[in-house]
């Protein structure tokens, strides 16, 4: 039972290990190329072209992901620590940030809907 559990965990590493590479890869392109763009999201980009084109397989990240969704929370919390230092911030430009949080959330939402719409409408 020991030597399973062990298994899983080192499976566990080697695809968090390879999600750190893939996030650190696309931190090194930005930085490289000086696109306007967070590495982390040519990281995610990245591992979607790998996923896409089958180079890197779901199972080869799937149970490191899950990890990673699972406890979510906890790597928001030194975030939401930092944020509190910047309150005035938020609090002189309330309106402004809401506008961004409400728009950054309803736009994809609608957009994914609108897409799903056009593809069902096609599949009929």
């Amino acid at each position: 039972m020991a030597v399973a559990v062990m298994k899983k965990y080192i499976l566990i590493g080697g695809q968090l290990l390879l999600l750190t590479a893939i996030y650190y890869t696309g931190n090194a392109i930005a930085a490289r190329t000086g696109l306007p763009v967070p590495g982390n999201v040519i990281g995610m980009l990245l591992l979607l072209a790998l996923l896409v084109s089958g180079v890197v397989k779901l199972s080869y990240v799937r149970e490191g992901a899950d990890l990673l969704v699972r406890h979510m929370l906890f790597l928001f919390i030194p975030v939401a620590v930092g944020l509190m230092d910047v309150g005035a911030l938020f609090y002189n430009h309330l309106l402004i940030f809401t506008v961004a949080i409400v728009l950054s959330s309803a736009l994809p939402l609608w957009l994914v809907g609108y897409i799903t719409e056009l593809w069902r409408g096609r599949q009929k």
